[in-house]
């Protein structure tokens, strides 16, 4: 006869939790993206994802890059929550792919035509892209793990004043 409670060991996340801290942190990497954007362009004066003369904002380069890393943030929260739900330290597995997926966003710019500068701040702003989606999701994770029954009837129990 099978149980319809948890094993007190299996991973458990809540969805919802999981899912909302997905669309908070796709709309910090976009402001990470659209911030470092207006940092190389209107500080540092390079020409990233657009000329120089597109002015501070760029041109709709700046706004699709944003909205693309929005939606890598979404892809990563979907794979995130398979792997948590799905295999042994799932946020290990998670960082681990995120790092490496981070390491070809670096990379790929470099093979792009731009002065050196530019390619820089690119792979700078990846970097720093790839870092915010991973320790955001990370953490996200962490915080949307449902206790299981016996958590809570341990927690119920030591919280009883004897």
């Amino acid at each position: 006869m099978t149980s319809s409670y948890p094993e007190p060991d299996a991973p458990q996340i809540d969805a919802g939790r999981l899912w909302a801290g997905g669309l908070a942190t796709a709309v910090v990497a976009a402001l990470v993206a659209e911030v470092g954007i207006l940092v190389a362009r209107g500080l540092l004066h390079l020409a990233v994802f657009a000329p120089i003369g597109d002015g501070l904002w760029g041109d709709a380069n700046n706004t699709t890059y944003a909205i693309g890393v929005g939606v890598i943030a979404l892809a990563a929260t979907g794979l995130l929550h398979l792997l948590v739900g799905t295999t042994p330290s799932g946020t290990v597995f998670f960082g681990w792919i995120m790092g490496l997926l981070t390491v070809v966003a670096v990379v790929i710019p470099l093979k792009v035509i731009g002065t050196s500068t530019e390619i820089i701040a690119t792979t700078v702003l990846n970097a720093l892209i790839g870092l915010a989606i991973t320790t955001l999701l990370t953490s996200v994770a962490n915080g949307a793990r449902s206790r299981s029954r016996q958590q809570y009837r341990q927690a119920a129990y030591e919280s009883r004043e004897w």
